[in-house]
């Protein structure tokens, strides 16, 4: 089984989009919404509730778990590698990849929550890689409330997007890494203010590109894996606006089943 592992429901996006790529294969998904997004908590207390996420999809029988939360990825991934007997795929690692492979002049944008932009994980991967690379970074934390309302082309989303890209624009970038799962929804408004001369990267999107890749290089992996066309999906809180946020990402309704952790 898959597993799918987020501080919200952003991720419910590489589900929907997961089951269709992969359909067939038992796909479970749990988001942390009662404790999550993770916005205001210390890398300690993100790592602390990312593995009992973790622990629960194991225990469910998820033996790959993919990390759709960045903050999860910055800092709780190697803890859970540690502690939980899975395989795990980052969100980080496949996005670097991609940028640097795309990346004509090696000049990096990064957006992302605050929490992801502080760990400077990103920096660190891409100059461990390509040390010559520059990599500039804005925290974007207004996105995450645009996208649970459902703003995706009001004015105000125009402008707020373009507030956050400009320093980035400034430094002549020619690669922007959208680093959150919530701003899947965002991309198109992301590339067109980014500009024509700029590549933009949904992360979610290349973390299923990575992970049909990682199946194909780990085939023992892959015929372990079940296919019973089992969906599952387990938040910590269920919420009226948790449920419309759901129900907007997935693009139908959904059977959230509220689960303790």
């Amino acid at each position: 089984m898959i597993g799918i592992l987020d501080s919200g429901v952003g991720g419910l996006v590489l589900a929907r989009v997961l089951s269709e790529v992969l359909a067939g294969y038992d796909i479970i998904f749990f988001g942390d919404t009662a404790r999550g997004p993770f916005v205001n908590n210390s890398p300690a207390v993100i790592r602390s509730f990312a593995l009992e996420g973790a622990r629960f999809l194991h225990e469910k029988g998820a033996s790959l778990i993919l990390v759709a939360c960045h903050d999860i990825s910055s800092t709780a991934a190697t803890a859970i590698i540690e502690k939980i007997p899975v395989n795990l795929i980052d969100s980080v690692t496949p996005s670097v990849e991609r940028s640097l492979k795309v990346s004509r002049f090696k000049k990096i944008g990064v957006i992302g929550m605050p929490t992801t932009i502080e760990s400077g994980i990103y920096e660190k991967k891409i100059r461990a890689i390509q040390p010559e690379a520059k990599v500039y970074s804005s925290a974007c934390p207004l996105l995450l409330p645009i996208v649970e309302e459902g703003w995706f082309k009001k004015p105000e989303t125009n402008m707020i997007v373009k507030k956050y890209i400009q320093p980035l624009k400034i430094r002549q970038i020619d690669t922007l890494i959208a680093a959150c799962s919530y701003y899947s929804p965002l991309y198109e408004t992301i590339k067109r203010k980014a500009g024509k001369r700029v590549k933009v990267i949904d992360s979610s999107m290349v973390l299923i590109d990575y992970l049909m890749e990682f199946l194909k290089n780990h085939p023992n992996l892959d015929q372990k894996l079940s296919r019973k066309g089992f969906t599952g999906f387990f938040v910590s809180d269920i919420s009226v606006q948790i449920g419309k946020t759901a129900k907007r990402l997935f693009r139908k309704s959904i059977n959230l089943e509220q689960v303790t952790v």
